[in-house]
């Protein structure tokens, strides 16, 4: 999610042509988006990292459901 929040950033300076950036290649904010989508497509699914991130979120919704029941 940062890399994704640093190319929407870099993208609005870059396009507002804000200070430093005014001058900054379009190939650096072209580069970033390749390696979001390499990260997101290939390197996040060889280590198993998206099947983590869900398994998690469904023990979390889990433990919640038993609190919820158990409270009662």
């Amino acid at each position: 999610m940062p890399l994704i929040v640093l190319i929407v950033a870099l993208s609005l300076l870059r396009f507002f042509e804000i200070g430093l950036f005014a001058d900054l290649s379009w190939w650096w904010v072209a580069g970033l988006f390749a390696l979001a989508f390499v990260w997101f497509e290939f390197i996040e699914k060889m280590f198993g990292l998206d099947k983590r991130k869900a398994a998690e979120q469904l023990e979390k919704a889990r433990q919640e459901r038993v609190k919820k029941t158990f409270k009662k």
